[in-house]
């Protein structure tokens, strides 16, 4: 009989009773019974110092290759003070029965003789041995001896063994921070727009394991609707001990997939589970076996959402629907964004595992560039953080969690971030188990990414997922579609693809081609199952070289400006707006960094009221029927692109943005609505237009409007808003005009003249 994934599948394959299966004990690494998460902490042979000794590298293994030969290596632990199980790992061969020792501090915990293999190495639960209650305290030294054997006097085993793991109960640890880094969604919340986790128990491997679980193996599992007929085939991953955010685990038997129900009801499920080299990376499954759990099957039953508010899970996914904005799949509602480009490198943040950069010109300035910075702390944020908010390892990652909380409180949706910045500025960031590593993923690292990220959704905070910039877009494959880059894409898709609100962009100032990019719009969609929009930013001065090229792309939705130059923000977007129209696919066009790199969107402390940020960019983008911005904080300047600290630097900017994101979704119908920049006799006004019904016009100095109201009927009323400060609507100098005037003279505000104002013009009988 086929191997379940514990009782879960049995059950959920038999009723709608047992959907709360996702087993506590499977992500704690427990049974149902109550027994205590164990904590493996792996030591791998490799790591050991074994220059100068007998002992070789062979792969994942250390190995003696002389004939009647004993060796030994030691290396002391980092390990904290407490009671441990110590089980090592040997190879078995069939050409003989090496015998290994164990000794701690010099006192041997024991001895073991494998027993032959059937094959010429082999690993398993015969060629494993434990010893258990074994005291450890930092600084310990643990040796491992080997020899060599020989079966027959002429063939040789070699010695061989991959590895010593450390094992104790996890605690309060596992009682506590896991369970509360896990909620919100993963145990019984199942409901529409949430995460619901599928868990399997599958091999027992490890991050640097052979085979290796991040490319040999594929999960997916398919969910159905009946109810409406609609499917989804969901990629999954590798999750190492199901708790790695927790324990910093590296290895471990578990395997998940997040599923996001886009419908209540009834949904069933069938997994599939492929062994082969490189499977992960191919659709189909010719060269691959059926593997574990392939085949299993079950159902579950989904309630409506009970989030309101602006939690993404209360508004469904955020989708392109062919307009000019995205819209929530739930709610309906048009989403402008406004929110922080900076820092760039954000997930280059101390409390995360794994992260440990060479910066060899740390603080030095770089012609051009931020200077490299050390690792984020965000500490001013620490006192944002609250008690019900996540956290891991016992208070890890309050502070960042902190800054998200602080950017939600100033009304904004959006974080613009690299998942991989090696080579390039920070060279700080990436998801892999080390920084020259393409094939292995650091698991723990990437649970403590989700913590965030799921935080994320319910603030409201979409997620705009860079995936390189222009220093490394050549470093997987060459900068092609390959093994390297299609794995990359796939683990980013399978663990954080189920996220409501979620941009995927190919990467920063890109520089690869044409056919290059086209090809990953149509791996990403091939492979999200959510069809979350693509974007991609390049260099001022080569819009029309890359964005042209994918003008009417089915799968791509539109540019990810940068602006050398702000005061072409509006020109560029009304550009991108109606050229995109005319190819047959509308566009997201969006302002994610400004120029000059020096000063982009300076401190409120040398540039409080940011004059010509928010007029040339922030009201220049979205009076041309942009979809919004994300702010970039010039090098030149504290808390910069690369070492921001604080957001509350810019802390107007925020409140301007906000001011204008609410004048838009509180007054204006703006999907309903066009550039129309000819309506009005002055050539510095914006006009935004839903002609014959509203008119919004933005004056930089405020002075008096004229506008062409010809061919319109009846009567409309004139106000004002202020864009600096924001409130309610203000009556100028003219309260109404009649319509059908092709120079209808609207007035100007009462104060603040010589200041930007927004006059709105609406049809009376509105």
């Amino acid at each position: 009989m086929k191997k379940r994934s514990l009782d879960l599948v049995r059950a959920s394959a038999k009723a709608l009773a047992g959907i709360h299966f996702f087993l506590l004990g499977l992500f704690l690494g427990c049974s149902m019974s109550g027994a205590a998460p164990v904590l493996k902490i792996p030591l791998y042979a490799i790591d050991f110092p074994y220059e100068g000794t007998k002992f070789r590298k062979d792969g994942q293994w250390l190995a003696i290759r002389e004939s009647g030969a004993v060796e030994s290596v030691s290396t002391p632990l980092n390990l904290a003070d407490g009671v441990y199980d110590v089980t090592l790992f040997v190879v078995g061969e069939n050409d003989g029965r090496p015998r290994y020792e164990v000794k701690l501090n010099g006192k041997s915990l024991g001895s073991f003789q494998s027993p032959l293999a059937d094959s010429t190495t082999e690993e398993g639960e015969r060629f494993r041995v434990s010893w258990q209650g074994i005291r450890i305290i930092p600084g310990d030294v643990v040796t491992v001896t080997a020899n060599t054997d020989s079966e027959n006097g002429a063939d040789i085993a070699w010695g061989r063994w991959s590895k010593l793991v450390f094992s104790r109960p996890l605690g309060d640890i596992g009682e506590t921070a896991a369970l509360q880094t896990l909620e919100g969604g993963v145990y019984g919340e199942m409901k529409k727009w949430h995460r619901i986790t599928l868990a399997y128990a599958g091999p027992d491997l490890g991050e640097r394991s052979e085979p290796n679980p991040f490319t040999d193996y594929r999960l997916d599992v398919e969910f159905k609707h009946p109810a409406t007929g609609k499917q989804y085939r969901v990629p999954g991953y590798y999750a190492a001990d199901g708790f790695a955010g927790e324990t910093s685990g590296e290895s471990g038997s578990v395997w998940r997939v997040h599923f996001t129900p886009d419908e209540a009801g009834l949904w069933t499920w069938k997994s599939s589970f492929r062994f082969g080299k490189n499977i992960a990376m191919f659709e189909g499954d010719e060269y691959s076996i059926a593997s574990h759990f392939d085949g299993d099957e079950g159902r579950f039953q989904i309630e409506p959402s009970d989030k309101r508010g602006i939690d993404f899970r209360s508004k469904g996914t955020l989708r392109y629907t062919g307009e000019r904005y995205l819209r929530f799949a739930e709610s309906g509602e048009a989403f402008i964004k406004g929110g922080a480009d900076s820092p760039e490198n954000f997930l280059a943040y101390v409390d995360f595992d794994g992260t440990n950069p060479v910066h060899s010109k740390l603080n030095q300035e770089r012609a051009g560039e931020a200077a490299e910075a050390p690792l984020h702390e965000y500490l001013p944020h620490a006192i944002d953080w609250r008690p019900d908010d996540p956290s891991w390892k016992g208070g890890k990652g309050k502070s960042i969690i902190g800054l998200l909380n602080y950017l939600a409180s100033q009304g904004m949706n959006s974080v613009y971030f690299l998942t991989m910045n090696v080579t390039g500025d920070g060279d700080d960031v990436w998801p892999w188990t080390s920084r020259d590593e393409r094939f292995r993923f650091d698991c723990s690292k990437l649970d403590q990414w989700e913590i965030i990220f799921s935080h994320m959704d319910r603030l409201g905070l979409m997620l705009h997922v860079v995936t390189q910039e222009t220093e490394n877009d050549q470093l997987l494959d060459s900068g092609g579609l390959g093994l390297q880059r299609r794995l990359y894409y796939r683990e980013l898709i399978a663990r954080f693809g189920h996220h409501p609100a979620l941009t995927w962009n190919f990467g920063e100032e890109n520089t690869n081609t044409d056919r290059e990019r086209a090809a990953f719009a149509d791996f990403f969609e091939a492979q999200d199952p959510y069809g979350h929009p693509v974007v991609v930013h390049t260099y001022p001065g080569q819009y029309d070289q890359v964005y042209r090229p994918l003008l009417g792309h089915p799968h791509f939705e539109g540019p990810s400006l940068q602006m050398g130059d702000m005061t072409l923000t509006h020109s560029e977007t009304v550009k991108w707006v109606q050229q995109s129209g005319r190819a047959g696919k509308n566009w997201i066009v969006c302002l994610d960094e400004i120029g000059p790199a020096d000063t982009g969107v300076m401190p409120d402390a040398d540039d409080l009221w940011h004059d010509e940020v928010r007029r040339y960019a922030l009201w220049g983008n979205l009076m041309a029927g942009g979809a919004g911005v994300e702010w970039y904080f010039g090098y030149r300047y504290a808390h910069n692109d690369l070492n921001c600290e604080d957001l509350r630097s810019r802390a107007n900017m925020w409140r301007l943005t906000r001011r204008a994101l609410e004048f838009f979704h509180t007054h204006l119908p703006f999907t309903e609505m066009q550039s129309a920049d000819s309506l009005t006799t002055d050539p510095d006004d914006y006009v935004f237009a839903k002609l014959g019904s509203v008119y919004c016009v933005y004056s930089p100095q405020g002075n008096p409007i004229r506008l062409d109201l010809s061919g319109t009927t009846g009567l409309f009323d004139v106000a004002w808003y202020n864009p600096r400060t924001g409130g309610a609507l203000v009556s100028g100098t003219v309260v109404s005009v009649p319509a059908g005037r092709r120079e209808a003279f609207i007035g100007s505000p009462r104060r603040d003249r010589g200041q930007d104002w927004v006059a709105l013009v609406r049809k009376s009988d509105q």
